[in-house]
C-alpha cells in the first residue's frame, strides 16, 4: 500500500530542500545587501523550491532520452542546478551584479553573477543525493495501479 520510493516522495524531498535553500538565501540576503529589492528575496525563495521540484521529476531519467546514455543522479543534479541558476543569472544579471560588486568590490575575483551557476551546480548535487536516496529513481518510482 505506502511504497517507499515514489515519484511523490522524490519531488516532496527536493522541494523541502530545495526550499530549506531559499528560507537561507531569504533570511540573509539582508544582512548581505540591505537595500535588497523584497522581490528578488521572494524570488529567491521560491526558485530553490521550484529547482528542489524539477530535480525531484527527473529522478524519472537514468538514460537520457535521445542519446541513450546513462544518466546517473549525480550528473543530472549537477547539470539541473547548473542549467537552472545560469537562466536565473540571465534573467536577473543587473541585480546579482550590483550584489556581487557590493559584496566583493570592483576589482574582487567573484564578481561575476555567473558564479551563481556554481552555487546551482552545488544545491542540485545536494538536492540530487537526498532525494535519491530517500525517494528513489528510475522508472520503478512511478506508481502503477
Amino acid at each position: 500500500m505506502f511504497k517507499k520510493n515514489s515519484l511523490i516522495t522524490r519531488i516532496a524531498i527536493g522541494k523541502i530542500i530545495g526550499l530549506f535553500f531559499g528560507i537561507i538565501g531569504f533570511a540573509l540576503l539582508p544582512y548581505i545587501v540591505p537595500e535588497i529589492d523584497p522581490f528578488f528575496r521572494f524570488g529567491i525563495l521560491f526558485w530553490y523550491a521550484t529547482l528542489g521540484a524539477i530535480i525531484g521529476v527527473f529522478g524519472v531519467f537514468t538514460y537520457h532520452p535521445i542519446l541513450k546514455l546513462p544518466f546517473p543522479w549525480w550528473f543530472r543534479s549537477f547539470y539541473l542546478g547548473a542549467w537552472m541558476n545560469f537562466v536565473l543569472t540571465l534573467f536577473t544579471y543587473d541585480i546579482l551584479q550590483d550584489m556581487m560588486i557590493q559584496i566583493f568590490g570592483e576589482d574582487g575575483l567573484l564578481q561575476s553573477p555567473f558564479w551563481m551557476v556554481l552555487d546551482g551546480a552545488i544545491a542540485g548535487l545536494i538536492i540530487g543525493y537526498f532525494a535519491t536516496k530517500f525517494g528513489g529513481e528510475g522508472k520503478d518510482i512511478i506508481e502503477e495501479e
